[in-house]
């Protein structure tokens, strides 16, 4: 086994070696591949009580793992094909359960540890560019090296993931190469369409200019929260989003503001409907029906202050009316870090970052968890509520010429799922990553 994972590394590197062209010129094909592995241990903790969502007050360490292989050609004038097949296995702590605010960005609420294989990404992209102006575009994942006019107006159509488009930022965007914490790689109250495994089928809308970029998304809805199963009545069960990206120089340094606003349409249940109905065990499942919505916001910056230290800050705002469904029971949240390369020390690839957050609810999802009520991700069976506290801190260590990183990583969980009666966590992680 060990022999057939090392020729089909070495057979990766010289594919991609064969294709890869000077970035200047238009790219035909490009093949990389990932493995990000990640080991999390917490000990254990106080809490007077516990209910089927709860994390696990007792020690204990999980492991996940994902690999992944990205395939793109370019097909003709403007149009490139991406595919990506992906290996994900392992588990987050309790089973991924327990936190709003979940230490581990790898991990999906999948029910099972064994390593499945599934298609993560496969779509179609067709580009029409005008005006003189060009960027030079590098050999990446999911992106043909070549030049690309700095005006231009893009369509994607399939399956990927929306944070292929949407909602970047240059320090805290990346689970497998920066910050780890759910909170961190995406908008906390962003509700993003997506399957269990964060992949969503539908299709987005760009238009790019020299200084700011415009997006639009529209996308399928799921028949279950936190499932894979697409609902077929698109009329009534779809996604919106809405994107403007600004990028700007402050005292010649490089820096962004991203604004985001979403709409999610669908068979959702209602919070206040669900105590009404049980006010001493509501199920907001039981209140399902067609013709409900979610809307929200999120607002992401990220500034450069030298060439080797930068600092971002986000907040997210959902209604918090209708249950979750895609993302994570997060209905509020700010946070705001910084990430240090290691130039003055003599490592200018290491990087280490710090970050805080802070994630609320509404008043309707906190008076549900409050009366015993279970969303798919937390609920204690009763509530203290307090905001969610988080602190995360990591250091990356570039292992082998930028294609071998291993991580440490530090997080503080105070108010674990919102809760004061339990906590706080300790979560001491390792992440392994290769790339190439």
């Amino acid at each position: 086994m060990i022999k057939s994972l090392l020729f089909t590394i070495f057979l990766l590197i010289s594919v991609d070696l064969a294709f890869a062209q000077d970035t200047v010129k238009q790219q035909r094909f490009n093949f990389h591949f990932q493995e990000t592995t990640v080991t999390q241990y917490k000990p254990a903790f106080s809490a007077p009580y516990s209910g089927q969502n709860s994390l696990i007050t007792t020690s204990e360490t999980q492991t996940s793992i994902t690999s992944a292989l990205y395939g793109g050609a370019r097909l003709w004038k403007g149009a490139e094909a991406y595919f990506n097949p992906e290996l994900s296995g392992g588990a987050g702590l309790s089973k991924t359960l327990g936190v709003a605010g979940f230490p581990n960005g790898e991990t999906f609420r999948v029910g099972a540890a064994e390593p499945k294989i599934y298609i993560a990404r496969l779509y179609l992209k067709q580009n029409f560019e005008w005006g003189t102006e060009k960027d030079t575009i590098e050999d990446d994942v999911n992106q043909l090296g070549g030049l690309k006019s700095k005006r231009y107006f893009s369509i994607a159509v399939g399956k990927f993931g929306m944070a292929d488009f949407f909602d970047g930022n240059n320090f805290s965007h990346d689970p497998r190469t920066q910050f780890m914490n759910w909170s961190l790689m995406d908008n906390g109250a962003w509700d993003y369409p997506a399957n269990t495994r964060g992949y969503v089928l539908g299709a987005t809308a760009e238009l790019g200019q020299p200084d700011w970029t415009l997006r639009f998304a529209f996308t399928m809805v799921t028949t279950e929260a936190n499932e894979s199963v697409w609902d077929s009545k698109i009329a009534k069960a779809n996604t919106q989003t809405i994107e403007f990206e600004k990028r700007y120089t402050l005292s010649g340094q490089k820096g962004t503001v991203r604004i985001l606003a979403f709409t999610n349409n669908g068979k959702f249940g209602n919070y206040r409907e669900a105590i009404n109905q049980n006010p001493t065990a509501p199920d907001v499942d039981s209140t399902q029906h067609y013709g409900r919505h979610k809307y929200g916001f999120g607002i992401s910056a990220d500034q450069y202050l030298t060439k080797d230290f930068g600092v971002f800050a986000k907040t997210s705002y959902n209604d918090g009316h209708t249950e979750t469904w895609f993302f994570t029971e997060i209905d509020r949240s700010v946070s705001l870090g910084a990430v240090l390369k290691g130039t003055s020390w003599k490592r200018s690839d290491d990087e280490l970052g710090l970050a805080f957050i802070g994630n609320g609810l509404s008043k309707d999802h906190r008076d549900y968890l409050a009366a015993g009520g279970y969303g798919f991700l937390i609920g204690d069976g009763r509530l203290n509520y307090s905001p969610e506290m988080i602190a995360e801190v990591y250091y990356k260590i570039n292992a082998y010429q930028k294609k071998f990183w291993l991580t440490p990583d530090y997080q503080f969980i105070l108010h674990p799922a919102y809760n004061a009666d339990r906590g706080p966590v300790n979560v001491f992680g390792i992440r392994v990553h290769v790339e190439f």
